[in-house]
């Protein structure tokens, strides 16, 4: 029971969020409304014309054809008006829907942008994506339904029973005490579809999960012969999401079978006893013939609104899901006063820092460092020492637990985090390259550099020789995240992307690893010339690439366990002598 209020909670609170985006298009909402009104008024109106001209079908050889014509033409005009007036609600119907997606898709998309890194980390991307793309598609199949064919459905029901009441109370009656039925229906349909269709879109989520990642790492599948344990986990999700399927099209499917029997209830009944009236003279054949029609119009919405309430359940189980990532706790927010870095001189100072991934499990303590300008920093250690995390912390990619961390004597929790991320140049292990020209891909950090700037910095990264070579040289159009070019090529990029910038302090997170042994010593020599002036933090796991480095920091489980230059470290023979000569010991 207290599952069933949570869900019904969790249900009004989607519907209220719903109605929020789609206030600010109230304007294309009454509109609907009123074309609506005039859609269904027209549309009962002609049963009333075909009643009256029935009714001037008097006998054989008695037919008054004046009259006739003249409702024949009023019906004609009906019509082209119902028309005019549904093609104008479907318009503003498409106009909100779409607005609202759009909308909602906006945010989604600007809160993935301010989300701090560790949610990124904790969920899988196919899983994020299906919550953009499909749950926003199924949202917006739902809405757009509801839009047009609720607003029509509940206002031809009440249009309706108007009408009949005009006409006649006693069949009206019998119409009102067969509708609870319709209503019983559709609230049991309801109940039973939500919770399917929930599950469906969360399985959904899971499966493009799989999907994204499998298709991402395909090589390693096949290089590990896991082929058919990934096909064994994609069977599995498969499996279960044609169950949740199956389960939600079996209770969404029975409304139209529910409803078109409740319709012939209603349609008996009000031939039954408008027979029985008409016989009495209590209303003639031609009002008769009306009543037959507006019991055919009474409960033709009730089957639509029953799908609609299908479709919105599906829709609010979709946008539910969205709106758990909008509502994501957003990075901290910078500083009301926030300082912008502008003339960064490179000093780094990280007093008594404390950081960990999950509270239960420490990692970094009492971290401390002092970085003059113009200091290479080397950080070695082995896997899982804080290396990376080290990293993470000099651009605020996550936020210290305590103490803090001083870029040019600021305080980098009180500076915008795109002034401080601009003072560094990163190349990291994991390259990353979007999809578009090679052009775009190297002045992504400096959009207004000079052709001849791009080309200095392609030749100091020594990528220009291999981009000429390309089909249309740095024109060329690479696929996401550089799919047609080697791993090396790609590193390549993404090291003369940080020489086009030049910013004043410099990371570089094994930036050489994909590289060949003699390309790496042109590199490491450009990065000599790179560094000059600059403060570099430089981790790395080839001790030969570090020897020329200022301070070297040896980290192991989260703590600076020595701290020197190469020689100094090697004449105190401890743990990094050991680690640099197990490197090259035969």
């Amino acid at each position: 029971m207290a599952k069933t209020e949570k869900a019904k909670k969790m249900d009004t609170g989607t519907l209220k969020k719903v109605l929020h985006y789609i206030r600010q298009y109230r304007w294309y909402v009454l509109l609907s409304l009123v074309c609506a009104a005039i859609t269904v008024a027209l549309t009962l109106y002609i049963p009333i014309l075909t009643g009256e001209a029935i009714d001037h079908i008097i006998d054989k050889g008695l037919v008054a054809f004046g009259p006739i014509k003249q409702i024949i033409l009023k019906i004609v005009i009906a019509v082209l008006a119902t028309a005019a007036a549904q093609w104008l609600m479907n318009v503003c119907n498409n106009r909100i829907t779409y607005n609202v997606v759009h909308d909602i898709r906006e945010g989604a998309f600007r809160k993935i942008e301010i989300l701090p890194l560790k949610y990124i980390d904790s969920h899988s991307y196919g899983e994020i994506v299906s919550r953009v793309i499909a749950d926003v598609d199924q949202f917006a199949d739902g809405l757009l339904m509801g839009f047009t064919q609720l607003f029509s459905g509940v206002i031809t029901i009440l249009g309706t029973l108007l009408f009949m009441l005009t006409i006649n109370g006693k069949i009206t009656l019998v119409v009102v005490l067969v509708t609870p039925v319709s209503l019983f229906v559709a609230a049991f349909i309801a109940k039973k579809t939500y919770t399917m269709f929930h599950m469906q879109s969360v399985t959904r989520g899971e499966q493009t999960a799989l999907i994204d990642e499998m298709i991402g790492n395909q090589k390693i599948v096949q290089a590990f012969g896991q082929e058919d344990e990934v096909l064994a986990r994609f069977d599995e999700i498969n499996e279960r999401l044609g169950k949740y399927s199956l389960k939600a099209i079996f209770f969404s499917s029975t409304t139209n079978p529910a409803t078109r029997f409740v319709n012939s209830l209603v349609y008996t009944g009000v031939g039954l006893t408008g027979a029985l009236i008409a016989i009495s003279g209590g209303i003639t054949v031609g009002q008769l013939s009306c009543f037959l029609s507006y019991a055919n119009q009474y409960t033709k919405p009730f089957n639509e609104i029953s799908g609609v309430i299908t479709e919105l359940q599906n829709a609010i189980a979709c946008a539910a899901r969205i709106f758990e990532l909008i509502e994501e706790e957003p990075q901290v927010p910078e500083a009301e006063n926030a300082v912008v870095l502008d003339d960064v001189d490179g000093t780094v100072t990280l007093r008594d820092v404390a950081f960990s991934y999950v509270p239960e499990q420490k990692l970094i303590r009492d971290f401390n460092l002092s970085v003059k300008q113009g200091q290479r920093v080397a950080i070695v250690g082995p896997t899982g020492c804080g290396k990376t995390t080290v990293i993470n912390l000099l651009m605020r990619f996550y936020d210290v637990n305590s103490g803090s961390i001083q870029v040019s004597g600021t305080d980098i929790r009180e500076a915008t985090r795109a002034s401080l991320r601009t003072s560094f140049g990163m190349v990291l292990q994991e390259t990353w390259l979007k999809s578009g020209t090679i052009r775009e891909n190297l002045m992504m950090g400096k959009p207004e550099a000079t052709e001849t700037e791009m080309i200095a910095a392609a030749k100091a990264a020594h990528a220009h020789s291999f981009i000429k070579r390309m089909p249309k040289g740095y024109d060329t159009i690479i696929t996401e995240d550089g799919g047609n070019l080697s791993q090396g090529q790609k590193q390549l990029l993404c090291i003369a992307r940080v020489m086009l910038c030049l910013p004043p302090m410099l990371i570089l997170d094994e930036a050489t690893s994909s590289i060949d042994t003699r390309t790496e010593i042109k590199i490491q020599q450009a990065f000599a010339r790179m560094m000059e002036g600059r403060t570099s933090f430089i981790v790395a796991h080839r001790l030969s690439t570090i020897k020329e480095a200022d301070i070297i920091l040896v980290m192991k489980d989260g703590n600076i366990i020595e701290q020197g230059n190469h020689e100094t470290l090697l004449a105190q023979g401890g743990f990094y002598a050991n680690l640099y000569n197990s490197q090259f010991s035969m």
